[in-house]
């Protein structure tokens, strides 16, 4: 170790350098207007960009598209202590979420899966695996899901989401069929080419 501050090379020197360039000073920044604001007429906003749909008919949405992809099996009861939370879930997440036109639901299917496998939510991930591919999602589909899912969300993560799929696509009937078929986007329970 150098004896020295000036014989180490990677010390700060306590002076500063007479030789290096000053520093300019920046100038201060011009003063900035901001522009008038223009706001749209009322009456001229299309329906669909106006406000929310009311609760009844998030509501109603959410019930039937509900219904559409899980079908009755994940309803609770009305009156019990979850009331509240299940009128939640079905005016957000169904009539809301579920519902917007941004996305099919295949991705939307597709996209679920993922999230799902990434937090572990394994129950779940089995009842969201029956109802896509009650849905149309192939088999093929879910395993490319989940080999991407592996690449950002973990190996152990999608290693679980395969163990829950394979039980999840021998119980709907896909069994060795599907595996055969599913590289060309067949459907469980759908037979491959004839031999």
């Amino acid at each position: 170790m150098p004896a020295t501050a000036s014989d180490n090379p990677y010390a700060t020197p306590a002076d500063p350098n007479p030789y290096a360039a000053p520093v300019p000073v920046p100038a201060p920044a011009p003063a900035v207007t901001a522009a008038p604001v223009s706001v749209p007429d009322p009456d001229s906003v299309p329906a669909a960009a106006s406000a929310p749909a009311p609760a009844d008919d998030a509501h109603a949405t959410g019930v039937r598209v509900r219904r559409e992809v899980l079908g009755e099996e994940n309803r609770r009861d009305p009156e019990g202590f979850g009331a509240e939370y299940d009128d939640f879930v079905t005016r957000v997440a169904w009539g809301g979420t579920w519902a917007r036109p941004g996305l099919d639901r295949r991705t939307r299917f597709l996209v679920t899966l993922t999230a799902l496998t990434t937090g572990g939510h394994l129950d779940e991930l089995a009842l969201y695996l029956r109802a896509a591919l009650r849905d149309g999602v192939t088999v093929a589909e879910i395993k490319e899901t989940f080999l991407h899912t592996a690449l950002y969300c973990g190996l152990p993560a999608a290693n679980a989401a395969f163990a829950v799929a394979e039980r999840v696509v021998a119980e709907a009937g896909a069994g060795a069929g599907a595996e055969a078929g599913a590289e060309e986007g067949e459907k469980p329970g759908e037979s491959g080419p004839e031999a």
